[in-house]
């Protein structure tokens, strides 16, 4: 049976968390009273016992809390429950937004042990209902519905509009015609153009948020700065070529510049990766003509649709 070990706040950010009798979750913000509540997806985290155990066989001492855990859990392998799983505790129901983070500045407990269990074994969650929990509740786990909207992110490469020169009019403009085609937009990120930047985010979205698409505007054509292909390639399993060659073959019927393309599109984990142009005009062309037969796939990626 899974279940609560405990439950921890910290009103600081950066500090260890501490282990209280019980914590009030507010819908759509987090913990009551905790630094990392707020309009966000990551307003509550939780780390398994099993993993603090195992670490602690390591020499390390470790109280609960110590790795900025909101809610110590037992009974449930929280690494493997995939992103839109909801967790039922009482009253209270969180939704699973992100699996591991991104480690930026090293903890105590990292520079003590040379490692830290946090970024790849805790998970976040966003809170959808409401109420008061504590120890030795119980967790009731229900897997992603089949019938979700797809999820996605908009990328946008570009240094003039990172510089704040020009305008970004192709990213609101992906993200406009998704939303109308029901997908959830999570994020969307100006990025300037290069490759170090955007292959982080794309392994990001992919690994830890498990996004259904992520599109990327920009950095398709044939200027030195224009590297959005080889990161998009650099990081993806598997390679669909299909899509980019749709849209090239299309966007050639409209200009012949089309054929200078170098967009490419491709698969990691479940998450298609899909390169636009850079220009508003030719995001709304390419996706409206690719949507449908994208919209199958995705359906075929995810696993509820049929070859």
């Amino acid at each position: 049976m899974a279940r609560v070990i405990a439950v921890c706040i910290s009103e600081t950010r950066g500090t260890a968390k501490t282990v209280r009798d019980s914590v009030r979750l507010i819908e759509g913000h987090g913990i009551e009273y905790d630094a990392h509540a707020g309009s966000w997806h990551r307003q509550v985290s939780l780390l398994s016992l099993e993993q603090i155990e195992e670490f602690r066989k390591r020499g390390a001492k470790v109280e609960y809390g110590a790795f900025g855990e909101n809610i110590i859990t037992e009974g449930v392998d929280l690494r493997r429950l995939p992103v839109g799983t909801q967790l039922q505790i009482g009253d209270v129901l969180l939704e699973v937004t992100q699996i591991g983070k991104e480690c930026h500045d090293h903890c105590a407990i990292y520079y003590s042990m040379g490692d830290c269990i946090m970024p790849r074994e805790g998970i976040f969650a966003e809170v959808k209902k409401g109420g008061e929990i504590k120890a030795d509740d119980t967790i009731t786990v229900k897997e992603p519905k089949e019938d979700r909207p797809f999820s996605a992110a908009v990328i946008t490469l570009s240094d003039r509009c990172f510089a704040k020169e020009r305008e970004d009019k192709s990213g609101p403009a992906a993200a406009e015609l998704l939303r109308k085609a029901g997908f959830d937009i999570v994020e969307t990120i100006l990025l300037p153009d290069g490759k170090p930047r955007l292959a982080a985010q794309l392994k990001r979205l992919s690994d830890q948020r498990q996004l259904s698409l992520v599109v990327t505007t920009g950095g398709t054509g044939f200027s030195v700065r224009d590297v959005t292909p080889e990161a998009t390639t650099e990081v993806c399993d598997r390679m669909a070529p299909g899509i980019a060659e749709a849209i090239r073959a299309y966007s050639m019927t409209v200009t012949p510049n089309g054929c200078l393309s170098r967009a490419v599109s491709g698969i990691r984990g479940k998450t298609l990766i899909l390169n636009l142009p850079g220009s508003e005009k030719a995001v709304r062309e390419s996706l409206e003509y690719i949507m449908k037969p994208m919209l199958h796939g995705l359906d075929i990626l995810r696993g509820t649709g049929d070859n």
